[in-house]
């Protein structure tokens, strides 16, 4: 099973939401309809800008919490790093299927490494 950090945010420099999941094609589907009210439904945060992927849930919410500790610009940094334009990243996730994972071959030699997938 695999785990994620993601950030969503409402526009290109806009307000940034920063959360993990278990689900994450899921997660970003319930920010984008609405299905949670709270912080990213007060602000639009409907549009996934980055991600990257965990093998278990303490090593996510370890990174969610340091990148929610970081200076704003520290993230928009982060985000343009992997996505410059801001594109929504919801499509790109929801057409990959992820590659098993062989507990004797590190994360970072499967394709996309800990980051997703490569473009």
């Amino acid at each position: 099973m695999s785990f994620y950090v993601y950030i969503i945010a409402n526009r290109r420099n806009g307000t940034l939401y920063t959360g993990h999941t278990d689900n994450l094609a899921a997660r970003v589907w319930q920010h984008r309809t609405g299905a949670f009210r709270g912080f990213a439904a007060r602000y639009g945060c409907r549009r996934l800008v980055w991600y990257e992927v965990h093998d278990d849930r303490d090593s996510a919410f370890l990174r969610e919490r340091r990148i929610k500790e970081w200076k704003r610009d520290w993230k928009l940094k982060l985000i343009e790093e992997r996505n410059p334009r801001w594109e929504d990243l919801y499509d790109e996730l929801t057409s990959w299927t992820p590659v098993a994972r062989h507990p004797d071959i590190p994360s970072s030699a499967h394709p996309g490494g800990s980051r997703g997938p490569v473009r």
